[in-house]
């Protein structure tokens, strides 16, 4: 019996890093599991059969986590296949790099609705299930960046602090009826995303890491768990940092 056994949980862009080992490590903890994607069937194909090889449901959305009615209908169409939702967990993310003077507006624009907008449309989406039932899980997943900012990421950063304000918000909004709302702020973590940095940045910021190595997704996936867990009945409107000890003060 896993710490999820007969949940159902929904994961946004979990086709790759940290949503695909999110979905997976939520299945092996018995976790029935839906999740979207934006456009690798592949991807998408290939998680689909890894979850049913674990013996879990599983269900796939191609959907854009920016729009607002296509939330909705995965909200829906998941409740009525598997006849509930316990769990949201909103990981979709995008980085579009830039110095200030040299970002577009569409970069600004496209990192926010994807990274922040998502999270309002599919916590709203799933706030009216969760009132229904009286209890229910929201974690979202932020950066270290969104706590400190960085050179050349102000559209991610702003995104990202959004949704600490955000799920803060919501879980004061809606703890009255056992939902809780939680984030999770990832550091320096062994991504697609991160694979491409040169040796010297990668340098750089284990450095900084007091235990002097990368995180890896299955890190995050862990700390996700819990908080969907029995275990964190009692923890709402937290910023849980998964970085290794490189924000210490």
């Amino acid at each position: 019996m896993g710490l999820l056994q007969g949940q159902v949980t929904l994961i946004t862009g979990a086709t790759r890093g940290i949503g695909r080992e999110i979905a997976l490590e939520f299945a092996r903890q018995g976790s029935d599991v839906a999740f979207t994607y934006q456009n690798n069937s592949d991807l998408a194909n290939s998680l689909v059969s890894e979850i049913q090889s674990i013996g879990c449901k599983v269900f796939a959305f191609q959907a854009d986590a920016a729009d607002f009615n296509k939330a909705q209908e995965v909200i829906d169409t998941i409740v009525a296949k598997a006849g509930k939702l316990d769990c949201v967990i909103n990981n979709a993310g995008i980085t579009k790099d830039n110095l200030l003077l040299r970002m577009t507006e569409e970069q600004f624009d496209t990192v926010v609705n994807t990274n922040l907008k998502s999270v309002f449309n599919y916590t709203k989406a799933a706030s009216k299930i969760f009132l229904k039932a009286k209890k229910g899980c929201f974690i979202n997943i932020s950066s270290i960046v969104g706590l400190t900012g960085n050179a050349g990421q102000a559209n991610y950063a702003a995104s990202k602090a959004g949704i600490i304000g955000f799920t803060n918000s919501i879980a004061k909004e809606l703890g009255s009826r056992s939902i809780r709302a939680n984030t999770v702020a990832p550091g320096f973590i062994q991504t697609e995303m991160t694979a491409n940095l040169p040796d010297s940045e990668i340098q750089t910021w284990l450095q900084k890491i007091p235990l002097k190595r990368p995180g890896t997704p299955k890190d995050v996936a862990g700390t996700c768990v819990f908080l969907a867990s029995p275990y964190a009945a009692y923890i709402t409107g937290q910023v849980i940092i998964v970085d290794g000890g490189m924000f210490i003060d």
